[in-house]
């Protein structure tokens, strides 16, 4: 006789068959296993609407950008949980005993997501499957991968490659210490490349080994003007080929340069230097000017060119050259437009501007080599002209606004100390979140030029013009 047949006949119930019995005990067991099942379901369903009820909200991120997140579950909920979905969104997950879950990483997939919680209660017991919860999360896409890169065609009018690097090594003399090299990057900025536009800058940079000068300039194109490109370019080589000409053997000039150095009445003596600079950078600049408006007169007589004028070629202009005598270095500057130019010196804490940059008549506005009033006021246009004698300096850095803007911000930092050393650092050490190096600039380092190309494509949130930085070091 089955347990059952027993039982039943404790309770009256007799004259069954054992068809009856078997099926009465598959009834019965079927029948409370499922509220039994459908108990244990209930109260795990109650911890899961309060642990939904937490309101668990994981805030947005952005691809390739570093994100942590932290989120707390009350222990005394659930005896066991963890989280699933992370990993294949290049994030990791660390948790504690307390309830803890700290989500860190770089997102490498854009969109929106559901992650999960999970867990298991206080009552859970082993064959039971596992609570869970979903989560959302979403990562808005790297805004640098939304950047096109279009080649410029080449078929492009005064097509300018997207790109420009040099170095200039100056050999030390024999039983002599290292001289100062150049080193200059010129790159063409994201919003160009979005719409397949070619770079604006442009740089040109000698040494000349008859005389020891160093010569350096760098412009900036227009963006509004349509042929600046050429106009940054006509306005860099004329004013370098000129200087280069004027330096290669003139003794008055460097005569009265030591002249200067040794003169008690140093008002006098700055008034001939200056004169003398006035006629070697000023002659250059309007050369450079006038050079542009040959070149744009020219080209209105074509067909292709008919009605160009002459800011249609608008550019900044800065130039530089410099010298060491036996009493320190010679500096000389001249400059229009936006940007920076810099004597820097790490080791006395010392930064000199060769100019201000200048606007129009309207915030926002830059003055360029190609305005007719830049040359018709004296008074202003010496005032452009600038020199400096220095024991040593780190650097003299000439740079476009694609690389002044993002590292000063304004033109107020362009004269704080600690703006300088700042960028002379980030010049250095790189960017190592975006896996972009630093420049070494150390003698005769021709790898310098690479580095320095490598690091004008730092990333900066609004910031996407062209950029192009000489360097004397």
């Amino acid at each position: 006789m089955s347990l059952f047949s027993s039982l039943l006949d404790k309770v009256g119930i007799t004259n069954t068959t054992l068809a009856q019995v078997d099926d009465f005990e598959k009834w019965l067991l079927t029948d409370m296993w499922n509220k039994y099942s459908d108990e244990r379901m209930s109260r795990r369903i109650v911890v899961e609407n309060q642990i939904r009820d937490l309101k668990i909200r994981l805030t947005n991120g952005t691809v390739n950008k570093e994100y942590i997140q932290e989120i707390s579950i009350p222990s005394d909920l659930v005896k066991e949980m963890w989280m699933e979905g992370f990993e294949e969104l290049g994030l990791s997950v660390e948790s504690s005993d307390e309830g803890k879950f700290i989500i860190k990483g770089k997102p490498c997939k854009a969109g929106d997501f559901d992650v999960k919680l999970c867990f298991k209660t206080k009552e859970w017991i082993e064959g039971e499957s596992t609570s869970s919860i979903s989560i959302p999360v979403a990562f808005n896409p790297d805004p640098r991968s939304l950047w096109k890169g279009i080649p410029t065609d080449r078929d492009t009018p005064f097509f300018k490659e997207d790109s420009d690097k040099c170095y200039v090594k100056v050999e030390a003399r024999e039983h002599g210490d290292p001289r100062k090299d150049i080193v200059v990057a010129s790159q063409r900025g994201r919003s160009h490349a979005q719409e397949g536009r070619p770079r604006d800058d442009h740089f040109s940079v000698c040494h000349c080994d008859e005389s020891d000068w160093y010569i350096l300039s760098v412009a900036d194109g227009a963006g509004s003007a349509k042929y600046s490109r050429k106009g940054s370019q006509i306005a860099c080589e004329t004013v370098v080929s000129f200087c280069k000409d004027q330096l290669k053997s003139n003794e008055e000039f460097e005569a009265k340069i030591k002249a200067y150095q040794e003169a008690d009445d140093k008002n006098a003596a700055q008034k001939v230097v200056g004169d003398l600079i006035y006629k070697i950078l000023g002659t250059a600049a309007h050369k450079a000017y006038k050079a542009i408006n040959d070149f744009a007169a020219d080209k209105a007589t074509k067909t292709d060119f008919a009605g160009i004028k002459t800011k249609d070629f608008a550019t900044t202009l800065m130039l530089a050259i410099c010298k060491k005598f036996e009493f320190g270095w010679f500096v000389a500057s001249f400059w229009v437009g936006d940007g920076a130019m810099c004597i820097y010196n790490v080791d006395k804490n010392t930064f000199k501007l060769l100019g201000e940059p200048d606007e129009g008549e309207f915030s926002g506005q830059t003055r360029f080599l190609t305005m007719p009033e830049i040359f018709t006021d004296a008074t202003s246009f010496y005032k452009r002209l600038r020199f400096s004698i220095e024991d040593d300096f780190t650097a003299l850095f000439l740079m476009t606004d694609g690389v002044s803007d993002p590292m000063f911000e304004t033109d107020v930092n362009l004269k704080s100390i600690d703006k300088w050393h700042q960028f002379y650092n980030t010049l250095r050490a790189g960017f190592p979140n975006d896996q972009i190096g630093g420049v070494v600039l150390e003698d005769d380092n021709e790898e310098t030029k690479d580095q320095l190309l490598n690091w004008l494509d730092f990333w900066s949130p609004g910031n996407h013009d062209d950029r192009t930085i000489a360097i004397l070091y």
